[in-house]
C-alpha cells in the first residue's frame, strides 16, 4: 500500500503491539476490509431509500443511503462505518463513504483510516453466485495515493445470520500485554 510516513509508522506501532487494540479485539467494529474479507457471512437488505449490510461479525449494521441524496459537506458527526450514500451506474451500485472514526482500522494489518478518508465501492454481480467489490481508498494523511482492491463475495442466498454477541462480558483485553 502507498502509506505516507505518518500511515506507515501507526500500522507499524499497531503491528508491534501484536494487534492488541485492534477494534475487533475490543469487541468493536471492523474495518471496512476486515468486514469485506471476514470469513462469516452477512445478508444484504435492499429497499428502494437504503441498503443495510449485517454483518453476522460483530453484529454490525451498515446503511447505505440510495434516496438521492449526497454526501454531508458539514463535517459530519464520525461513525464507525461512516456515512455512506450509494447510487446506481447500471448495474453497477457505487457507494462513497466519509466520516469514519479517526482509528479506524482498514484491515486486520493495522493499516489506518480516519475522518480524512474517503472510501469508493463499486458493486458488481458478474454472475448469480458472485458479488464484485472493487474498493478505492483515498486519504492523503495515510496515503500518497489513492489504491484500489478487488473483494470477491460468494452469495449464499438461502444462508441465515447467527447471533454474534462479543461486547457482553468481554474480560480478555484487561489480559493483553506488547510484546517485550
Amino acid at each position: 500500500m502507498p502509506l505516507t510516513p505518518a500511515g506507515a509508522e501507526l500500522k507499524k506501532a499497531r503491528m508491534s503491539k501484536n494487534s492488541m487494540d485492534n477494534p475487533d479485539a475490543h469487541c468493536l467494529p471492523l474495518g471496512f476490509m476486515q468486514l469485506h474479507t471476514h470469513s462469516q457471512p452477512r445478508k444484504v437488505l435492499h429497499t428502494k431509500d437504503a441498503i443495510v449490510i449485517a454483518y453476522e461479525a460483530n453484529y454490525g449494521l451498515r446503511w447505505i443511503f440510495t434516496d438521492g441524496r449526497t454526501l454531508p459537506t458539514n463535517d459530519p458527526q464520525p461513525f464507525w462505518y461512516g456515512y455512506s450514500v450509494g447510487r446506481w451506474n447500471g448495474d453497477e451500485l457505487i457507494v462513497e463513504t466519509i466520516g469514519l472514526r479517526d482509528d479506524g482500522w482498514l484491515d486486520v494489518n493495522g493499516t489506518p483510516f480516519g475522518n480524512t478518508t474517503k472510501v469508493t465501492e463499486r458493486f458488481r454481480r458478474p454472475n448469480y453466485g458472485r458479488l464484485e467489490i472493487d474498493v478505492t481508498v483515498d486519504d492523503p494523511k495515510f496515503f500518497t495515493k489513492p489504491f484500489t482492491t478487488r473483494v470477491n463475495w460468494r452469495l449464499y442466498p438461502d444462508g441465515e445470520l447467527i447471533e454474534f454477541i462479543c461486547n457482553e462480558n468481554e474480560q480478555s483485553s484487561q489480559h493483553l500485554v506488547p510484546p517485550k
